[in-house]
Order: C-alpha cells, then sequence, then structure tokens
C-alpha cells in the first residue's frame, strides 16, 4: 500500500492514514474531525485552539483539551471576556494548557473582541467561508492542502475584524476540524456526505 492512502485499523475499518497514529486520533478522527460545528462559543474554542496548535502537533492540544477548557471556562466568549490581570497570570503559570504569553493574550484579546459581537456574528462568518460542498474527495493526503483561497480570505476577514494570531494555515485548520471542508479521503468510512 502506498503512502497517503486509506489504512485499515485494528477493527478493520478504512481510515485516514493520520487517524490510526494514537488511540487520541482514533476517537478525534472518527467522531469528531470535519463533523460541523456551529456556534460561537464552540468555534471560539477551535479557534484558540487552533491558534494554540500553530507550531506543535495537533495531539499536544488534543490530549491538553480538558485542560484547556478548565483554565478558559470552557471557552464562554462572555467569561473570558471578562478575564482579568490576575487570570492571565494563572493561565501563564497552568501546567495543564500551553503557557505561551503571545497565545494567551490572543485568546483574551479575542474574546474581548467578540463579546462586542451579534450573537451569531462568529458562526455567520466563518460559514460564509465554507467552499462548495461538492468539491471532490481527496484520494490521497498528497490532495489535500495546507492552505486555500478560502482559508486566506477566512484569515483576511477575522485580522480585519480584530482576531488575532490565525493565520491561512490556521484558518484552514479550523475549516478542516469544525466541517467547512470534508477532507476525509474519498476512501474513508468516516467521510461523511
Amino acid at each position: 500500500m502506498s503512502a497517503g492512502v486509506v489504512v485499515a485499523g485494528q477493527d478493520g475499518r478504512l481510515r485516514c492514514p493520520w487517524g490510526l497514529s494514537t488511540e487520541d486520533y482514533v476517537a478525534y478522527h472518527d467522531s469528531e474531525w470535519g463533523r460541523p460545528v456551529r456556534g460561537d462559543d464552540a468555534l471560539f474554542e477551535r479557534l484558540s485552539l487552533e491558534a494554540f496548535q500553530s507550531g506543535l502537533s495537533w495531539i499536544t492540544i488534543l490530549r491538553r483539551r480538558e485542560g484547556f477548557r478548565a483554565a478558559f471556562a470552557s471557552f464562554k466568549i462572555a467569561s473570558v471576556a471578562e478575564f482579568t490581570e490576575a487570570d492571565r497570570e494563572r493561565l501563564l503559570a497552568d501546567p495543564g494548557i500551553i503557557r505561551n504569553r503571545a497565545k494567551i493574550d490572543a485568546t483574551l484579546a479575542n474574546a474581548r473582541v467578540l463579546a462586542d459581537w451579534p450573537a451569531g456574528e462568529l458562526t455567520t462568518l466563518i460559514w460564509s467561508h465554507a467552499p462548495d460542498p461538492a468539491r471532490p474527495a481527496p484520494r490521497t493526503t498528497a490532495d489535500v492542502p495546507g492552505v486555500t483561497d478560502g482559508s486566506t480570505a477566512l484569515a483576511k476577514d477575522l485580522k480585519k475584524r480584530g482576531i488575532r494570531f490565525v493565520g491561512p494555515t490556521t484558518a484552514y485548520a479550523l475549516m478542516q476540524a469544525c466541517g467547512l471542508v470534508n477532507d476525509h479521503l474519498a476512501a474513508c468510512e468516516f467521510r461523511t456526505p
């Protein structure tokens, strides 16, 4: 079997090859990745986690996700927007998350920006960048881009609105994780129409 194509797991089911590297990835691949996510708080969580992932492996973030949720008030925008300097210092000392000052500061600043948006505006903005769902399914991992015109436009729109720490690559990872694009390989049993 050549690299970059679906692989059978221990259960015999065909999956994207990255989805079999750890048990955490199996669960994430099978039940979450590429499934539609809507709701401002849910999208704020994904946007924040993708920013924290920048420069790191996704498994690092995935394994600390519960720590992030505890540290950031379940990513409730209204709650995080009220975090104080004492909260910032607490986050910088929290071993359950990635203690990167720039990423923490961006998450807090983003919550403050988003708290001023009307309800549903983040969801509408992000989903307005979903490409045509009829686009061809990738057959191999080589067919999956890291950046698209759509992710570049999404990153630009978010930045223009005051959202920090999101570039085209982070925006595309967000699009994949939240189901705006379906990058499960064509033969993956977990690809949904």
